[in-house]
């Protein structure tokens, strides 16, 4: 059976649920709430039932951040380093999380797995995402294999795409153009232009989103060089999304997206000496899906199903192209038990299809399930397991279990008490298994423990402050080693400490901060900085001006024996938008790296020096 089928069966599926649906009340199983989390528990919960400490990167804060990257944004938050996000725009990134690399790092779009299963680290470029499209992100740190599967780690990054507009019809534009220069290059020309449109609406019972996007960088050279040599980077890229509402009971979405992006990049032919050549770097991916919810009292039948290709060429004396295809088809049921009982029980494959010298597969098919107990005394229970069946490595058991204790104050604020204890399971991607440098069929897959424990305060709605240390286990890690993959003979250790704090002072004032310490017992931490803190200042001029100042250090980071360390850096930005004629019109603009900083982000290549940027949104 193809790929293909496989998505076809799944909206024969919802056809069906369709047919045997008949009208039920529209009821909400949960009470309307101002502060909720979801990709913990995949339920509407407040944050003080939740067992961990949930970063939600709202609407407000994605429309205070236009013109900036998904990756910087992300690269804020605490316990997170997205390295190369702060380079020329073709560079590729490297999320971390706790320590944990790409693979140990689940990127969810919409609530279905993404990966590029042809990747070294199987997982997902945000280079493909525009963050104009983009309605919110969650992010959740620690191991949630039980609910999300194999890859689920060290995090899960929740991104929520724009839904429809309400009205028949509405249009946004926007664009922005700014300088691409390194902080020896203080030019001032313009070299960085992007453009977006999205037209949406409702027609009674009828959704539809059509997105279109386009961004193009140059003046930066790649590599570090005297050479007056620029790489250039261009992307477009087209979303849809069309709904229908068939009753209050049922409903569907289809969507598809597709992105095109081409890199001048340098260094591939002679990436010992990081030489200026006229290499290049392709990439297209492209995706179909849908999803579907079936509610019933107390409950509801949910399914999830995607298609994705993708396609990456390096041109070069020694070429390659690596193809891929990745299906992903979720199926699960929630059900409340009177407010105080939340249970999830689900089936998930996924087919991971890619093309070096031949054509490899793996599949994976999970059962699990998850059950979250509130009590009315402040306690919460969140456990869970899975058993993932791997088609190469077998089946193997993983679980969680994540309480937390809560005392609410009589300011409306609460003092919460969590720890988590959490099993995961990375299988080797099909590159370390199959690929064309350093393969290993030998390999084991990667066990992971999670143990982490943490307090949060909420002293009202303009205070909270959480502390958490976290301890993981690593068993298996694949390294390079001797020019090769291998399994780690050694247990790892990572652990850290996390602290985040967000105010509102004086009303207009507010404040989030972050502080972030990690490490390795056993071993340097390759591009992790053992120390990283963040500050944002906002201030609310007025209802429609907008302005904030933010700081990031980052500390030394190892990169290997040959390399020293990377030095220590501090970053100011600077950031101001203002709305007129009647909320239609945005004006925004910033300065990044404000005072021109000059530093190594990924050895050997490029970073933005002081960069400045102007832009307009407009809504109709």
């Amino acid at each position: 059976m193809t790929n293909k089928s496989y998505v076809l069966i799944a909206l024969c599926l919802c056809a069906q649920i369709q047919i045997i649906a008949q009208t039920v009340s529209e009821e909400s199983l949960e009470e309307p709430l101002d502060e909720v989390v979801i990709t913990d528990s995949r339920f509407n919960l407040k944050r003080e039932n939740s067992g961990k400490t949930v970063i939600k990167i709202s609407k407000e804060e994605i429309e205070n951040n236009q013109g900036r990257t998904i990756s910087e944004l992300i690269n804020t938050k605490s316990g997170i380093e997205i390295n190369g996000s702060r380079s020329n725009a073709g560079q590729n990134l490297g999320v971390y999380v706790r320590g944990g690399r790409n693979r140990q790092v689940l990127v969810l779009l919409d609530g279905v797995q993404v990966s590029d299963p042809s990747e070294l680290s199987g997982g997902y470029d945000f280079r493909l995402l525009n963050l104009s499209q983009i309605e919110s992100i969650e992010i959740i740190k620690g191991a949630a294999s039980t609910l999300y599967g194999s890859g689920a780690a060290a995090a899960v990054i929740n991104i929520t795409t724009k839904s429809a507009n309400s009205k028949k019809m509405s249009a946004a534009f926007s664009s922005s153009v700014g300088t691409n220069q390194s902080a020896s290059d203080q030019n001032y020309n313009v070299a960085d232009f992007s453009n977006s449109v999205a037209f949406s609406g409702t027609l009674n019972k009828f959704t539809y989103r059509t997105a279109f996007n386009n961004q193009f960088s140059d003046g930066l050279s790649a590599v570090i060089s005297d050479a007056n040599e620029k790489d250039a980077y261009s992307k477009y890229g087209l979303d849809t999304n069309f709904g229908y509402t068939f009753n209050p009971a049922f409903s569907i979405n289809v969507y598809g997206n597709y992105t095109d992006s081409k890199s001048n990049i340098d260094g591939y032919d002679a990436s010992f000496n990081l030489a200026d050549t006229s290499d290049e770097f392709n990439s297209k991916q492209s995706r179909i899906g849908a999803f579907s919810t079936f509610k019933y009292p107390k409950g509801s039948l949910n399914l999830n199903a995607a298609f994705s290709e993708y396609d990456r060429v390096f041109v070069s004396s020694f070429p390659s192209n690596f193809k891929s295809k990745n299906l992903v088809f979720d199926l699960y049921n929630k059900y409340v038990f009177d407010k105080t009982f939340y249970t999830i029980i689900g089936i998930n494959r996924i087919e991971n299809n890619a093309t070096f010298t031949n054509n490899v597969t793996f599949n994976i098919l999970d059962p699990y399930a998850n059950f979250v107990y509130v009590s009315d005394f402040g306690l919460t229970m969140n456990a869970g397991a899975r058993l993932n069946n791997h088609s190469e490595y077998g089946s193997h058991f993983v679980y969680n279990l994540n309480p937390s204790f809560s005392i609410k104050s009589t300011t409306n604020g609460y003092t919460k008490i969590f720890g988590s204890y959490s099993t995961s399971f990375i299988a080797p991607t099909l590159s370390f298994l199959y690929g064309d440098f350093g393969a290993n069929l030998n390999l084991d897959p990667e066990q992971n423990t999670t143990i982490e424990a943490g307090v949060e305060l909420k002293l009202n709605t303009d205070f909270r402050v959480s502390g958490l240390f976290f301890n993981r286990e690593e068993k298996n890690t694949v390294l390079w080693i001797d020019g090769g993959y291998l399994n780690a003979s050694d247990v790892l250790h990572a652990k850290g400490v996390e602290l985040e704090v967000e105010a509102t002072l004086f009303k207009k004032l507010s404040v989030q901060a972050n502080y972030t310490f990690v490490e390795y017992k056993e071993a340097f931490a390759r591009r992790i900085p053992k120390h990283k803190a963040n500050l944002q200042l906002s201030y609310n001029m007025s209802k429609a001006t907008f302005a904030s100042l933010s700081y990031q250090y980052t500390h030394q980071r190892f990169e290997n024996s040959f390399v020293p360390l990377l030095d220590r850096f501090s970053l100011f930005n600077l950031y101001v938008s203002h709305t007129a004629l009647n909320n239609t019109v945005t004006f925004f603009g910033g300065i990044d790296n404000i005072l021109n900083e000059d530093y190594e982000d990924v050895p050997g290549y490029t970073t933005k020096g002081r960069n400045v940027r102007l832009g307009l949104k407009i809504t109709l």
